[in-house]
C-alpha cells in the first residue's frame, strides 16, 4: 500500500454548528513563515485526497509551511450534527471564510481548489479578494449556462429528488471490504495504481459494525441544485479577483466527456479572460482527477506559481 512520506494530522473545529475536520500538515521550521495553502478537494471527495501532491512538494517549499485540507461539510469527517436533506452553494463559501479566520487570521493565504473545491475557490477570491495571495484552479470549470425558462423543471426536478431521497433512493452504495472501495475508485480511475487506491479507500469510506464499507460522502449532496447556474453573475465574481491565478486541466479534457458539446474547453477558457491576471497549463496523460495522475507534476506547477 501507499507509504505517505509526510504525515498529515487531524483538526477538529467547531464551525456553523458543524464539527469540521480539517487535514493538517506542517513543514519543518525555518526562517520566515510562508502563506499557509489551503487545499479544497471536490465532489464526493476528501481533503485526503492532496496526500500524493503533498509528499511530492520540495522539502523547501515545505520548510516552515502548514499545509491545511478541509472536509467539506458532508464529506469524509465532517458530518453534520442532523441528518440535512439539502447543501446549498454558498454554505461552501461561508465555511471557508470562517476556516480562514481561524486557520490565517489578519493574512492572505494561497489557495488551491480541484472541481467543485475549484470552483468554490474562483468564487471566494473574488467575493474576498484581499484573503487570497495566489490562486490555484484545478479543473473547477464551473458549470454549463442556463436561461430563466429551465427553471420550473429544474424546481421540480429538486422536489422529486428530495422525495427520493427520503425515501432512499439515493443512498451510496455500500462495499463489502476496503479492497471493495478501492476496486471502485479504480473503475472511476483507470490511472489510478492500485497501492494508491487502497490508500485512498481508507480515508474515502469507513466500515460500519457490520463490517460494510460506505462511502463518506452524504447521500444528499446528490440533489440537484435547485438555484440555476447564472453564468453572468460568476464573471461579474471573476472580474473581482484580484490574486494571480492559475488554472490548470488536464488533457483528458473532462468537459467534452460531461457535456457532449453543451458547454466546451473554449467556453472556459473565455469566461477565464475576465480574470485580470490569469495563465493556464496542461497537465499530459492525466484525467479529472489529475492531483491523483499525475501528483508530481500538480505539485511542481504550484510550487512554481507559489513562488
Amino acid at each position: 500500500m501507499y507509504d505517505a512520506r509526510r504525515p498529515s494530522r487531524s483538526e477538529h473545529l467547531p464551525l456553523r454548528g458543524i464539527d469540521y475536520h480539517v487535514r493538517v500538515w506542517e513543514g519543518a521550521q525555518a526562517d520566515g513563515k510562508p502563506a499557509p495553502l489551503v487545499l479544497l478537494h471536490g465532489w464526493m471527495d476528501v481533503g485526503a485526497s492532496y496526500q500524493f501532491v503533498v509528499d511530492a512538494f520540495s522539502a523547501a517549499f515545505m520548510a516552515g509551511r502548514s499545509v491545511i485540507a478541509p472536509d467539506w461539510r458532508g464529506f469524509g469527517l465532517t458530518r453534520p450534527r442532523e441528518p440535512v436533506d439539502h447543501y446549498p452553494f454558498v454554505d461552501y463559501l461561508a465555511d471557508l471564510d470562517q476556516l480562514l479566520d481561524h486557520y490565517a487570521p489578519g493574512r492572505p493565504v494561497d489557495l488551491v481548489g480541484h472541481s467543485m473545491g475549484g470552483n468554490v475557490a474562483m468564487l471566494y477570491a473574488g467575493v474576498r479578494p484581499a484573503r487570497i495571495r495566489r490562486l490555484v484552479n484545478l479543473e473547477g470549470f464551473g458549470l454549463a449556462q442556463t436561461s430563466a425558462g429551465e427553471a420550473p423543471a429544474r424546481h421540480a426536478q429538486w422536489l422529486d429528488e428530495m422525495q427520493a431521497l427520503a425515501r432512499g433512493e439515493l443512498d451510496l452504495k455500500p462495499y463489502d471490504s476496503v479492497d471493495g472501495v478501492a476496486q471502485r475508485l479504480r473503475r472511476t480511475n483507470c490511472r489510478l495504481d492500485a497501492d494508491k487506491a487502497r490508500w485512498l479507500a481508507q480515508h474515502w469510506a469507513a466500515a460500519d459494525a457490520q463490517g460494510r464499507w460506505h462511502i463518506l460522502g452524504d447521500a444528499a449532496h446528490k440533489v440537484v441544485n435547485p438555484y440555476l447556474f447564472r453564468v453572468e453573475e460568476v464573471l461579474a465574481i471573476y472580474a473581482a479577483i484580484t490574486a494571480p491565478t492559475l488554472a490548470v486541466e488536464a488533457a483528458g479534457d473532462s468537459l467534452a466527456q460531461w457535456y457532449q458539446g453543451r458547454y466546451t474547453l473554449d467556453e472556459y477558457h473565455a469566461r477565464l479572460q475576465h480574470v485580470r491576471d490569469c495563465r493556464t497549463q496542461r497537465i499530459e496523460d492525466a484525467g479529472h482527477m489529475l492531483h491523483h495522475d499525475q501528483p508530481q507534476a500538480v505539485a511542481g506547477l504550484i510550487e512554481e506559481f507559489l513562488h
